[in-house]
């Protein structure tokens, strides 16, 4: 079963540069381009994974993770912001709105898959989705 990930981006370029990473990688990628639409798309087929982009339209990062939370059906899946915010409290900020995890923008190519696999959630033999 392939691993699906969420990733709630507005920006094309990020959103193709990560895709690229972990589609080659082997993982499954659906794009939302705001947090309505990706809580919409969580409730839906609920991933793996939320990678989660903190300035958005429509609602930001943080009331999207903060929104997130209140379904139970998506309580247990881990969020985590990419996000180019990274001033001292913005990790902070991240993590009290729900978020499992941070990793600031840019990526580093290399090193991305590696940042992202600890928080993906074990998938189950013959799991179409969560």
């Amino acid at each position: 079963m392939t691993p699906k990930i969420l990733y709630i981006e507005d920006n094309d370029l990020n959103f193709y540069l990560v895709n690229f990473i972990l589609s080659a990688k082997g993982y499954e990628v659906v794009r939302a381009r705001d947090g309505r639409e990706g809580i919409d798309l969580a409730r839906t087929a609920p991933p793996h994974l939320i990678l989660l982009d903190i300035q958005l339209p429509v609602m930001d990062g943080y009331a999207t993770a903060s929104e997130l939370r209140t379904h139970p059906g998506l309580a247990s899946i881990p969020i985590v912001a990419l996000t180019s915010y990274a001033m001292a409290g913005d990790r902070e900020k991240a993590i009290a709105a729900g978020c499992t995890g941070y990793i600031e923008k840019p990526i580093n190519p290399k090193t991305f898959t590696e940042q992202v696999e600890p928080y993906l959630v074990p998938v189950t033999p013959g799991e179409t989705s969560r």
